[in-house]
């Protein structure tokens, strides 16, 4: 199936299964609620638009797990990622955005650009493997760097690492991480971790930190 086969909404419910997927496992189940909620959309939307999905064979739906990607609806969900992150990007590092202003102006830039603009956007950002969040960019291909990073929640105290993802785009709490230092190859220490998912205690060069677990668990890291 080719490109022009698929509407923007599709490719944005393709997109945002991944990105949840991403979230617990690489081609896990995705519940359809937590895919309504992330769209604001209602659940009988949500099943409509999974049926279209499933009859073009880019989902699986199972009940009582949820939806999986296919082979080819996962290609096609990173080939439109690959043009949301270039975007971010160039926004970023061209345009002077804040890696917490990005997401949606991506969102809407992304649609009509074709290779030739992505291309001459990656050379003008010097080749990103990464978007502003950490997160890979596809290749032109659909392929997605192989990589699994854990989050700073599961990780033992005591230990330096570097901080190689953030896995939300809400601009607040990114703005918040910030001006906390919290972004993408920062080295940290974490110092300790408070029992029943209590806050974290980290230290970043000579200053120190704390966040909470909610904030901490949506951010990877890699031991150094």
């Amino acid at each position: 199936m080719n490109d022009p086969d698929l509407s923007e909404t599709m490719r944005d419910y393709l997109t945002h299964i991944f990105r949840l997927s991403e979230k617990i496992a690489p081609n896990e189940y995705v519940a359809t609620s937590d895919l309504a909620n992330t769209l604001y959309v209602s659940a009988p939307a949500v099943n409509r638009m999974i049926n279209k999905l499933r009859d073009l064979n880019l989902l699986n739906h199972e009940r009582y797990q949820g939806i999986v990607l296919t082979d080819e609806g996962r290609r096609e969900a990173l080939k439109h990622l690959r043009r949301h992150r270039i975007a971010e990007v160039f926004l970023v590092k061209v345009m002077g955005f804040g890696w917490h202003e990005v997401y949606h102006e991506a969102e809407r830039m992304s649609v009509g650009l074709d290779e030739t603009l992505l291309t001459r956007m990656l050379e003008m950002t010097g080749h990103p493997t990464r978007c502003p969040h950490g997160a890979p960019i596809p290749t032109l291909e659909g392929i997605l760097p192989s990589e699994s990073y854990p989050s700073l929640v599961t990780v033992e105290p005591e230990k330096d690492y570097q901080v190689m993802r953030v896995v939300f785009h809400e601009a607040d709490r990114l703005e918040y991480l910030a001006a906390l230092g919290l972004v993408p190859d920062a080295t940290i220490r974490l110092l300790h971790k408070a029992p029943f998912n209590g806050p974290l205690q980290l230290q970043l060069g000579r200053e120190y930190r704390i966040i909470g677990f909610n904030l901490a668990e949506n951010i990877r890291v890699k031991a150094i």
